[in-house]
């Protein structure tokens, strides 16, 4: 029996695709997959990034109550290290297409770079959109999606990793996160393969100094 429901109803369904994590020190990178339902219309879809938090709140449990179909996905630390950011990103995103209810016919995709869907998806038609996230309805819905899940998951994480205030930066590199980590080391969770942590681990710069590159939030 076919996995996916509504196959002719499909054939018209467009998903959109977008990720959240990309450039934080600690946790996975999270995609999300959006089918959004025409006659269910969701107003002030923006990018996650230009909405505050309370308001990406709201339009998410409306992106979750009136969607056809959506899919949450994660690439935690251990594959962001081993296949680097890029890669684990698009992995995710892989994972939370294939795991929606609906088969879509055509994949938007924030960004310049799609994952091989050839193997699942090859009767889809899948495009990328650089900046998609602030033009495309479908992949807002998905920007929102996964920023919010990424955003409650660092939270509660934070409660396993004490003192690195993973639920006020949700781990990116902030003055904050930097001290708890000279202070206490990476923990469980931090991908050793992103600086500093990359530069301090090997021995190239002395534990707490910074990258001339470096770039803080």
């Amino acid at each position: 029996m076919n996995r996916w429901r509504g196959v002719r109803l499909a054939q018209a369904l467009t998903a959109g695709v977008d990720e959240a994590g990309r450039g934080p020190l600690a946790g996975p990178v999270v995609a999300a997959a959006v089918i959004l339902n025409p006659k269910r219309a969701i107003r002030g879809l923006r990018d996650s990034k230009q909405l505050t938090p309370e308001r990406r709140a709201v339009l998410a449990e409306r992106i979750r109550e009136r969607a056809l179909g959506y899919a949450i996905a994660e690439a935690d630390h251990t594959e962001i290290d081993l296949l680097n950011i890029l890669q684990a990103s698009l992995l995710a995103m892989k994972r939370a297409l294939i795991n929606l209810p609906l088969r879509p016919a055509r994949i938007l995709i924030d960004g310049n770079r799609a994952p091989w869907l050839r193997d699942c998806f090859a009767d889809c038609e899948v495009q990328t959109i650089v900046s998609g996230d602030a033009l495309i309805s479908c992949i807002s819905a998905a920007s929102i999606l996964a920023k919010t899940h990424r955003d409650a998951l660092m939270a509660r994480l934070d409660a396993s990793y004490p003192g690195y205030g993973l639920a006020r930066h949700f781990g990116y590199a902030t003055r904050v996160h930097l001290r708890a980590l000279v202070r206490l080391g990476p923990s469980a969770i931090h991908r050793v393969s992103f600086n500093p942590l990359r530069s301090w681990l090997s021995g190239e710069l002395p534990f707490g100094v910074l990258p001339a590159d470096a770039e803080l939030r």
